[in-house]
């Protein structure tokens, strides 16, 4: 029985690799390692289909060492002894790993002292974010190494390859160039997709020795651009979504919400808009960010499709409203200050002050004094972590009573703003 086109075409050396110029490069870390015989541990994450695996596999085939394939999603512990066990006869070896991020913490643990010993390399595939997914005992011993989405000009050479190539269809049908062009815009840089449909349209359509655009169309017509929730390409699209508001361009962030909204993550989006509001328009416009967290609760009452339209109206909403990071670098400023000075608080402004004179201690009584009173400790009263805004006509009314009060003064000597004398 035939293998799949994408399998059956895997490059044996790393020229033969399409795409990926930034890690296949003549004077790459790539290109260097195999010239100089030096193995690497190695995790290449980027989208399915863009060649992640074949390079690993490459990569160990150059090196001319001994290599053993698992894939994380169905390797056991003793899949992974065994392979520690083949390596000890074989070292050093390559452990290819695929799907390395389904690996569990335990199962990372495991593999640990075997990488730092030089049993053998780890090269791991993943479309997770490693730097989320893997342990930092992990990422510290390994070198990471993006893999782009394929352009639509190498998904149409390596189409073209498969159709020519003895493995592959031997020339025996051909494709009309618009018809191939088709099949790569689908693809979304997914060289496995595209395989897999000039695959389908050859079972269908390659008895009549050409195949044709419309003939293709008939068989696939949405194109691969749906993210899966876990996927790389969905964190980067949420990130997206809050600098798109962040720097108010409303047509890119309303094109990333739809992106989320196709994936159907309304629980990422509810997050990172209420995130967005407070901390990109905060106060600013407090208005609009009850009007976004109104729009969460309509988008969660009647779920998708419709909650799209709630989605909408607030990503415009605080795309054109006036923006302000007011608190939140007010609170980012006073937790980093926090964290690397001693803690400390005014004996009069404690739950049960011990020894004090009744003169000094908190006036419950004497709203009149309250704003007068310095609630800082000595140390630190000099400091100011409230940094205001001026971008609307809330804010400058914020501003003027802090200015007002800042004017007025404060004192730690209760006793003498009692007797009148502060």
């Amino acid at each position: 029985m035939k293998q799949p086109l994408a399998f059956a075409l895997r490059p044996k050396t790393l020229d033969e690799v399409i795409g990926q110029k930034h890690l296949l490069g003549d004077d790459s870390f790539l290109k260097r390692s195999v010239a100089k015989k030096t193995p690497f541990s190695i995790i290449f994450f980027g989208p399915p289909g863009t060649g992640k695996t074949t390079i690993a596999e490459a990569y160990a085939r150059e090196l001319k060492l001994h290599s053993v394939t698992l894939n994380a999603v169905t390797c056991n512990k003793k899949d992974l002894e065994m392979a520690v066990d083949e390596a000890k006869i074989w070292r050093p070896t390559i452990l290819i790993m695929d799907e390395v991020h389904r690996l569990d913490k335990t199962k990372q643990d495991y593999l640990l002292p075997y990488v730092e010993n030089g049993t053998f390399y780890l090269v791991g595939a993943t479309t997770a974010n490693p730097y989320i997914s893997l342990s930092r005992a992990i990422r510290s011993r390994t070198k990471i190494l993006e893999v782009h989405p394929l352009t639509e000009g190498e998904v149409v050479e390596g189409l073209k390859r498969a159709i020519a190539h003895p493995d592959g269809f031997e020339g025996k049908v051909s494709f009309d160039d618009d018809a191939i062009a088709f099949i790569a815009r689908l693809s979304g840089g997914d060289l496995r997709f595209a395989l897999n449909i000039l695959e389908e349209a050859y079972v269908q359509f390659g008895d009549d020795g050409n195949v044709t655009l419309a003939q293709v169309q008939t068989i696939e017509s949405v194109p691969n651009y749906a993210m899966d929730k876990d996927e790389e390409e969905h964190y980067d699209s949420v990130s997206a979504l809050q600098k798109s508001i962040r720097g108010q361009d409303v047509d890119a962030a309303i094109y990333y919400l739809a992106r989320l909204c196709v994936a159907g993550d309304l629980d990422s989006i509810k997050r990172r808009l209420l995130v967005t509001a407070y901390e990109d328009i905060g106060l600013g416009n407090p208005n609009a960010v009850l009007r976004t967290q109104m729009a969460i609760m309509a988008a969660e009452q009647v779920g998708f499709p419709e909650a799209i339209i709630p989605l909408g109206d607030a990503v415009i909403d605080l795309c054109l409203s006036p923006h302000s990071r007011a608190g939140a670098e007010s609170i980012e400023g006073a937790m980093d200050f926090a964290s690397k000075t001693p803690f400390h608080v005014q004996d009069y402004l404690k739950l049960t002050p011990v020894s004090l004179k009744e003169e000094d201690k908190y006036p419950y009584d004497r709203p009149d004094l309250w704003t007068k009173i310095q609630y800082l400790p000595d140390e630190y009263a000099g400091e100011s972590f409230y940094k205001p805004k001026m971008s609307s006509t809330y804010e400058k009314a914020l501003n003027e009573t802090y200015q007002r009060l800042l004017q007025a003064g404060r004192s730690s000597d209760l006793a003498a703003l009692k007797k009148g004398k502060k």
